[in-house]
């Protein structure tokens, strides 16, 4: 199937689309974008706008590269690198829902999901799968792991590790048991992970030293627990936690 355009879009020519595609009236799509194949482009969303920085040369050529079967739902924004020849990047088959904003030189992994109005400030990375709730906003610079579940209108000033709950404001509540399951997450991994929180965020002391004691124990061996635990080794802003002596089991599926 042939990539369609409709004849009020604006497709600067540079700009590289996959095979079925579709792009829907009054989008914009600049020559600074890649989008791979099967993606999505609904009404009045733009792609590839400079940077929302005020010390942003105009000349520089940078990017947003988008992924296959991603989908970019109406007037919802990406913007294109600061840096010379880097680009913003939005792995395959991520959904953005309206007015979502996912500003310069962002990275979402595979699968990721930006509910209405949530916004992604400079620089953020989010993992595969993570689920952005609506009018969310997140700090620049900011990790945000894998498989973790921000709450709606909450507010990401911290690192968010994967495979947690995250509400309010860097409120920590939980595992995302549910999404884990959803996923097909091994009972093994889930099992090691509850333990894995509670030698992180159950003890005094360094989070940092904590979790790579925890790591370099040989004690836990799934890739999820492992991935869980690598992730305080690494950012800038510091670390989400529990606030009101959450438990991993907390989060539960009643079905």
């Amino acid at each position: 199937m042939a990539t369609v355009i409709h004849p009020t879009a604006i497709v600067e020519p540079g700009a590289q689309l996959g095979v079925d595609c579709e792009v829907q009236a009054y989008a914009i799509i600049t020559k600074y974008v890649e989008i791979g194949d099967r993606c999505v482009v609904a009404n009045h969303a733009v792609i590839g706008g400079e940077p929302q920085y005020l010390n942003f040369d105009r000349k520089i050529q940078s990017y947003v590269r988008i992924g296959a079967g991603t989908v970019v739902r109406e007037m919802a924004t990406i913007n294109r690198s600061i840096y010379e020849g880097k680009a913003t990047t939005l792995g395959e088959n991520c959904f953005l829902m309206a007015s979502a904003h996912v500003a310069h030189d962002v990275t979402l992994g595979k699968g990721v999901i930006l509910v209405n109005a949530s916004l992604l400030a400079g620089h953020v990375n989010v993992g595969d799968y993570a689920f952005i709730g609506g009018a969310a906003a997140v700090h620049q610079f900011t990790r945000i792991g894998s498989m973790a579940m921000v709450a709606g209108m909450a507010r990401v000033t911290r690192d968010i590790a994967p495979y947690l709950l995250m509400s309010e404001r860097d409120d920590v509540s939980g595992l995302n048991l549910v999404g884990m399951k959803r996923r097909g997450v091994d009972r093994a991994a889930v099992v090691e992970l509850k333990n894995a929180f509670h030698q992180v965020f159950s003890q005094t002391g360094n989070i940092r030293q904590l979790a790579a004691e925890e790591l370099a124990s040989g004690r836990f061996v799934t890739n999820e627990a492992q991935r869980f635990l690598a992730f305080f080794s690494e950012g800038k802003r510091g670390f989400a936690r529990p606030t009101r002596g959450a438990k991993p089991e907390e989060n539960r599926d009643e079905n």
